[in-house]
């Protein structure tokens, strides 16, 4: 009996025990959170880029600016994200010609690679309209031709989303999403991408070495052009693709068309300046070698028809680049060989770990 009464006590005691109600759940409140970002890049490679004081990088900016990025609810029926034209594998670009948008339409240029913008000072798209990446950022989202929806839309359905409620509070402190964010938040996060381990720059740290085919392509791709010496002329492409990273930040006439030709006026339209009539912003040379096609409205298809381009078949305007216009006479005397090193020497500023950096991947 004493054993029976002793199980039963024991019994009641688990009983009663299992009856208390667990302590309540905290629910989970995001906290500001301002840790600065690094901006990860080789200092013998690329300088400090001159970034904006007003839009300082954050690690959950840039994160969010990530989460952006991939964002299908920025298109108007939830097919299209800015990833979606800017394929990390290509180099952040679009294979097409022409991106395609919500509405089936093309667009009206070659989609721009997404690489070391931190290092772009002089404007963004092809004609330069957006003065700031920031405003670049945004006008993807709103063209008819691109994602087709208001940002009132965006605004409206990213703020029905607990995780971008959380997420702009990580990253500026409250919940409240509007236009100035999100764009700040792509800007940052554009700003994160930075491609700067290459073959070519680790030749130049000492860490590996080029073959002889590259070799010649790069001596032949800084070396000058020179009509009256042949035997030193090289293919200048430096005088516009220069510095760490491959480009010069300006606007010009590479002589794809003569002036009875020309169906898009580039700069023109944003300056109204006759001298800058099909003029086009100079892009980074940087991962070029998958980043076809080539050109404003993506008229080349592979690195062979862009030097002979540069070779032999410029076309003379008013506002040819006068350094190309000097080669007119003799072309750049680039033969089979000289064009197949050359090519050899672009695959050099391929960069793996660029186009695989988790980092830049999809966080969904």
């Amino acid at each position: 009996m004493k054993m029976k009464r002793g199980i039963i006590a024991l019994s009641a005691i688990i009983i009663l025990a299992s009856c208390k109600k667990d302590p309540p759940v905290e629910p989970y409140v995001a906290e500001y959170d301002d840790t600065p970002y690094s901006l990860k890049y080789q200092n013998n490679t690329l300088p400090a880029p001159n970034l904006p004081s007003d839009n300082p990088l954050t690690v959950q900016k840039v994160e969010l600016g990530r989460m952006l990025f991939y964002e299908k609810t920025l298109s108007k029926d939830g097919s299209m994200a800015c990833a979606t034209c800017h394929i990390q594998e290509d180099g952040f670009s679009d294979p097409d010609q022409f991106s395609i948008g919500v509405e089936g339409l093309p667009g009206a240029r070659q989609a721009m690679a997404v690489i070391n913008l931190a290092w772009n000072e002089n404007g963004f798209f092809w004609d330069g309209r957006a003065e700031l990446l920031r405003h670049q950022s945004v006008l993807p989202i709103q063209d008819p031709l691109e994602m087709n929806e208001t940002l009132e839309n965006v605004i409206t359905k990213l703020s029905l989303q607990q995780n971008y409620k959380d997420q702009f509070t990580r990253a500026f402190g409250n919940e409240t999403i509007n236009e100035q964010r999100i764009s700040h938040a792509l800007e940052a996060f554009m700003f994160s991408m930075v491609s700067d381990d290459s073959k070519y720059d680790r030749y130049l740290e000492g860490t590996a070495t080029l073959t002889d085919a590259e070799e010649r392509g790069r001596q032949l791709f800084f070396a000058e052009y020179n009509e009256f010496f042949p035997e030193t002329s090289g293919a200048d492409c430096a005088h516009c693709h220069s510095g760490t990273n491959f480009e010069n930040d300006q606007y010009m006439n590479n002589g794809l068309d003569s002036d009875m030709d020309f169906t898009d006026l580039g700069r023109y339209d944003v300056t109204e300046n006759d001298a800058d009539k099909a003029k086009f912003k100079v892009t980074t040379l940087r991962n070029i070698a998958l980043t076809a096609p080539y050109m404003h409205d993506g008229r080349f298809n592979t690195l062979e028809e862009v030097i002979n381009h540069y070779n032999s078949e410029l076309h003379s305007s008013s506002t040819l680049d006068p350094a190309l216009a000097s080669t007119m006479g003799t072309g750049l005397m680039l033969d089979e060989g000289d064009i197949a090193d050359l090519i050899a020497f672009l695959h050099t500023l391929t960069d793996d770990r660029f186009l695989t950096n988790p980092e830049y991947k999809s966080p969904f």
